[in-house]
């Protein structure tokens, strides 16, 4: 079975002014999720994304999660045929890991895994 896409998230310097942005444009819920610059945006229909500020507000980029079941393989897999580790496993909530790559052209790619 083909690992499905769960999340998206877009993330730059502005976390107030780019949440703004996508809330008034496409009339998504947007909601504040936690004490980092970091929100919640829930289309209604389709995938929930994050929509955030980078750290120390410098990262600028816009990225799909797809479920996996092993991060570490999938990063190992994804470096075999030509792309780069950019963050290692993470804990980014009580039962959800994550990690991101970058493909051969240079693209941030994410990959999580969910206990539960």
């Amino acid at each position: 079975m083909a690992n499905p896409v769960v999340y998206f998230e877009v993330i730059g310097s502005d976390h107030e002014a780019l949440s703004a942005f996508f809330k008034d444009l496409f009339d998504w819920e947007v909601q504040q999720a936690g004490p980092a610059p970091y929100s919640f945006a829930k289309p209604g229909e389709g995938i929930t994304g994050g929509i955030g500020a980078g750290p120390g507000g410098e990262a600028s980029y816009q990225t799909f999660y797809v479920q996996v079941d092993d991060l570490q393989a999938t990063l190992d897999k994804a470096e075999s045929l030509g792309g780069k580790t950019l963050m290692a496993p993470t804990q980014v909530s009580e039962d959800t890991e994550a990690a991101l790559f970058e493909d051969p052209e240079g693209h941030t790619i994410g990959i999580l895994r969910s206990r539960g």
